[in-house]
């Protein structure tokens, strides 16, 4: 029996159904409490980070033991200026990741990993990261998205003693769920799984799989049609890149991160057994986005990586170039954009490590955090780049191979600016999270009033929700009006002698979190059901939520450093820092709630996309060359040179 031809178009979808496919693909309860939550809630649930939870001594000692193994091989294996150059990660080196075991580091010891916690896979990969991006990225997408952790989630214990072993050692892995026409909208997805007897058949082609060239192992998000005895839908499955049908049609080059082995596969009447599917059909991105509740961290990690080493070069740079009779460091011009990287660098690591630990004591809810380290990382690591080029001036914007060239010593600052700037982008652009995150933090109102501004609910319904919302805010809203942030006194633990005192910044997050939630609840209440279309105001909302929640981990990490006795008092100057920087942030955040120009920029908007500014495109040549915007995706017969080269 031959299995039924794949659909020849893109399905069709109204944006409802689209907003419907993603919904259904949240994650619906929440049976662990969440910090994030909490404080988008108005709650400031300081206990559930502090005291700043910490890793079983023996896995503490295990991850130690590898990062120094790794950090040798970084030293000594790894040369970042020869993967730039050449525009690829040698052979040599990723067999020799291969050998230490940098591949299964969050794989079991069972299956032949290291077995090491988030804490300490978040610190090698900002450690192999800081040697090298392209070789951080490669580490993280075979680790976070790929076969593994799908695979530890939602995997079948034969699936898990077939594969993991495999990741664990020898076989790079990858993570396809884009296409040409498809990036944060999956319910337009068109790659087709049709079942066949005990297999299924894939048809379609994937955009931007990072590893999917030299990858050995792939997880595939395609569409199972509905039939008799399948429920059908979006669905995950383990393919075998070398399986026949599977074409890599191009390895992709992009501004930074050139080592990226990243490429377009095209799937063509490809056999997949049906044990090779993750989960039941239909729950291929509910297993994605799970998958990236934790996986999401990789990203943050390595910008702490990227922010430590911004902090090195600024120091010693800036510590002895002179510029009118002292060190450029002193003059506050400059030494505002050191302060800045120092203590965002602090605050970054802050995030990062108590997220990490939460996600390994799995006692807490750690979807918001996860998305909001990777949202306020990659923008800030971005930020700290662009300033380190500024501090280093000319020699910023000159290649590392350039400054060799002329006998100084090659600071490649402008390629990590490039390297850092697909970090907005990958797994969720910002503008994505802001929405991801957003929905998240209204999730509570939504569940008791979300029938009120649902236009097509009958007036029964609406009748019901508004019964429970009365009861709800009824409760809720008079906890909003004070709390602890208001009382001089609060949080006296992190105003120790000799140390400097942090207890005003928390009752700052308290309030400001009270303040947050009657911002939300107000906006709701004015605009209803057009709340969704509000992005600009929802992205606020979650930038102000990124910063509180930033600046209450920079202090919990400070008492944490002060009482194990390690840099308290330094920690302490930085929190501060911080939080004063933050401070600022926060209430122009606060005032561009209400005061904008979301009206007018829509406005705007509208008159270029009909024509009316195209006068003003004139006096310009465009250099672009021919071609469609988007890439012809039309299901077939690969004919191009298969450019797939796995390693071994």
């Amino acid at each position: 029996m031959s299995a039924a031809p794949p659909p020849s178009s893109r399905p069709a979808v109204t944006e409802r159904e689209a907003r419907q496919v993603a919904e259904a693909a949240r994650e619906q309860d929440w049976r662990k409490p969440s910090f994030a939550k909490e404080l988008f809630l108005g709650r400031f649930r300081l206990d559930l980070i502090h005291p700043h939870p910490m890793p079983p001594d023996e896995d503490a000692q295990r991850g130690e033991e590898f990062l120094a193994k790794l950090r040798d091989f970084c030293e000594t294996k790894i040369d970042s200026s020869v993967i730039e150059r050449d525009a690829q990660i040698p052979d040599a080196v990723i067999d020799g990741l291969k050998e230490i075991g940098a591949l299964g580091m969050k794989i079991d010891t069972k299956y032949g990993g290291l077995g090491l916690t988030q804490v300490y896979y978040n610190k090698a990969l900002a450690l192999v990261g800081s040697a090298s991006p392209a070789v951080g990225a490669l580490l993280s997408a075979h680790q976070s998205i790929g076969v593994p952790q799908p695979l530890k989630l939602f995997g079948t214990q034969e699936q898990k003693d077939t594969f993991l072993p495999r990741c664990a050692r020898t076989d790079i892995s990858a993570f396809l769920l884009t296409e040409p026409d498809v990036g944060s909208d999956p319910a337009r997805l068109a790659t087709s799984a049709v079942p066949d007897g005990d297999d299924y058949v894939l048809d379609g082609v994937k955009l931007w799989t990072t590893n999917g060239v030299v990858a050995d192992l792939l997880v595939v998000m395609a569409r199972v049609p509905k039939s008799d005895g399948h429920k059908g839908g979006i669905t995950a499955f383990v393919v075998e890149a070398a399986s026949e049908g599977v074409t890599v049609e191009n390895r992709n080059a992009f501004m930074g991160l050139r080592g990226l082995e990243n490429g377009v596969t095209r799937f063509h009447q490809v056999r997949v057994p049906a044990a090779n599917r993750i989960g039941p059909e239909g729950a291929g991105l509910k297993i994605a986005l799970t998958t990236l509740n934790t996986g999401r961290l990789s990203l943050p990690a390595m910008c702490v990586g990227a922010g430590k080493w911004c902090l090195k070069i600024a120091r010693e740079w800036t510590g002895v170039r002179e510029q009118w009779g002292k060190p450029v460091a002193l003059h506050e011009a400059v030494g505002s954009k050191i302060a800045f990287i120092a203590a965002t660098t602090f605050a970054l690591e802050a995030v990062v490590d108590l997220s990490s630990q939460m996600a390994d004591e799995d006692r807490n809810d750690i979807r918001i955090e996860a998305a909001l380290a990777k949202l306020y990382g990659s923008e800030m690591g971005w930020l700290m780049a662009d300033e380190l080029v500024q501090i280093r001036g000319g020699r910023g914007f000159e290649t590392a191979e350039s400054l060799m060239a002329r006998g100084e010593r090659g600071v490649p600052a402008e390629q990590i600016l490039r390297d850092l700037r697909i970090n907005r982008i990958f797994e969720g652009s910002t503008e994505i999270m802001h929405l991801l995150i957003a929905r998240e933090a209204v999730d509570a109102h939504l569940s008791v009033a979300g029938d009120l501004i649902d236009p097509e609910k009958s007036l029964s319904d609406k009748a019901r929700a508004g019964a429970n919302a009365g009861v709800f805010y009824a409760k809720w809203l008079p906890k909003l009006v004070a709390g602890a942030g208001q009382l001089p006194r609060s949080y006296g633990d992190f105003h120790p002698a000799g140390h400097g005192d942090l207890s005003g910044h928390l009752r700052y997050v308290e309030r400001n979190a009270r303040k947050l939630a009657r911002s939300t609840f107000y906006a709701m209440s004015r605009w209803q059901g057009r709340m969704e279309t509000k992005q600009g105001f929802l992205g606020r909302i979650v930038d102000i939520g990124a910063e509180l929640f930033a600046m209450s981990a920079a202090c919990v990490r400070a008492e944490h450093l002060r009482t194990t006795g390690d840099h308290g008092r330094e920690a302490y100057q930085l929190a501060d820092a911080f939080c004063r920087q933050s401070r600022i942030r926060v209430e122009e955040l606060f005032n561009r709630l209400w005061t904008n120009t979301d009206d007018v920029d829509r406005k705007v908007v509208k008159g270029v996309l009909s024509g009316t500014y195209e006068w003003l495109e004139e006096g310009v040549v465009d250099p672009s060359g021919e071609g469609p915007w988007i890439a012809d995706a039309t299901p077939g017969p690969s004919r191009r040179e298969n450019v797939h080269r796995p390693i071994r």
